[in-house]
């Protein structure tokens, strides 16, 4: 039989750098490689299965709704993908949601979205949307021209007009940038995630809400990394005092299985009609009924949890050796190492740890409920790791 990695490096395309590493199970925290060793996952798919691997309960809500019915096009209606607009618009306060498979593409709906709101009250030349230096919101070309990082750019110009880039934590860049600029809205995440694990300030992120209400423009919040209980809470707005216009979100939503929403607020409720917007898969039956199981089980007890586990590793993790600063948000965390990056993610990996990488920092997107023992058995390798001379 072909090793794995041969028939992988043939046939998909060499679009991922993977680590030598094939994994073949996994439970909660803990996954295991083809010879049964034993990895606790830092990095949950990038932040995807919300509450580990095959947890159970996930697997029932699944499977149940896998053998009655997998899909059926959005000329009908099914009940997963109802009652689960029904509990995110219930659980924040947005109005309606449309759903799709990614978080690119719940970006791109809500750049639709802005767009045609702009259009509809103050004209067709109001379609420019804000971005931040630094982010990151998808790689559709679309998604590529708001992400505001050259390096993403250069290879596929040209990219689609009407974003225009400016400093993130800079109020009075943002304030000139939405009056110089016909605007329809301003887009950002309140962590910047692939950018390093950077939070904006708080100021920043309620001057946004200020700015949009003067100039009336919306304001879109990405929350497809922070979103689904992340950082503590449900949704990383909800930690800063603003409601957004419209916010995205996927990733953990679906627990494993490909979703996106996008989250539309009073204003722009009712800005789609019949044909604006479309997706052949959006709201399936088997990937609502996963994210209704997951989203009703972020419960205020378990976001507590977040924020006590985000605690403790702060705590072990700042100050100690070979670590210069820790960033982030609730199980959220970027880690400044002495050593390269690379070195501490090899190190950390041959002793048994799966963390991932943000920029020239170590990443942590642990599980949102995994066992105190094993986040504890992590956070010490890490720390020896990070602790080793050059």
């Amino acid at each position: 039989m072909n090793n794995i990695f041969e028939i992988d490096n043939t046939f998909v395309a060499s679009t991922y750098k993977r680590f030598p590493l094939n994994i073949v199970k996994g439970k909660g925290s803990l996954v295991y490689d083809e010879n049964g060793k034993e990895y606790i996952d830092m990095g949950s798919g990038i932040g995807v299965t919300a509450l580990g691997i095959a947890d159970e309960e996930w697997i029932a809500a699944v499977t149940k709704q896998l053998t009655s019915l997998q899909h059926m096009s959005n000329l009908y209606y099914t009940d997963p993908c109802a009652l689960l607009a029904q509990t995110l618009c219930e659980k924040t306060g947005f109005k309606k949601v449309f759903f799709s498979n990614s978080g690119a593409e719940a970006n791109e709906c809500a750049i639709k979205v802005a767009r045609k709101y702009a259009q509809n009250t103050k004209g067709k030349d109001y379609y420019t949307i804000i971005t931040l230096k630094n982010s990151f919101h998808g790689r559709t070309l679309t998604t590529l021209a708001a992400t505001g990082q050259d390096v993403f750019h250069s290879q596929f110009t040209p990219l689609t007009e009407g974003f225009v880039h400016v400093d993130a934590n800079d109020i009075a860049a943002l304030e000139k940038a939405v009056k110089v600029n016909k605007t329809a809205a301003v887009m950002i995440e309140c962590i910047q995630g692939e950018g390093g694990v950077l939070p904006l300030d708080a100021d920043y992120i309620k001057a946004a809400r200020r700015i949009c209400d003067e100039n009336d423009c919306l304001l879109i919040v990405d929350e497809v990394q922070t979103g689904n209980g992340r950082t503590g809470e449900l949704y990383a707005y909800m930690n800063f005092c603003v409601l957004p216009d419209i916010i995205s979100t996927a990733k953990g939503l679906g627990g494993g299985l490909p979703i996106g929403a996008t989250l539309l607020g009073e204003k722009v409720k009712d800005v789609f009609t019949y044909s604006d917007h479309g997706s052949t898969f959006g709201g399936n039956p088997v990937c609502a009924a996963g994210a209704l199981n997951i989203i009703n089980r972020l419960t205020p007890e378990l976001l507590k949890q977040v924020k006590e586990k985000s605690e403790y590793i702060f705590n072990e993790l700042n100050g100690a050796k070979g670590i210069e600063n820790v960033s982030g948000m609730g199980l959220m965390l970027g880690i400044k190492t002495t050593r390269p990056v690379a070195d501490v993610i090899k190190e950390c990996m041959e002793n048994g740890v799966l963390p991932l990488s943000a920029k020239d920092k170590l990443r942590l997107l642990p599980a949102l409920n995994i066992d105190d023992e094993v986040l504890k058995k992590a956070i010490d390798v890490i720390k020896t790791v990070c602790a080793k001379e050059n």
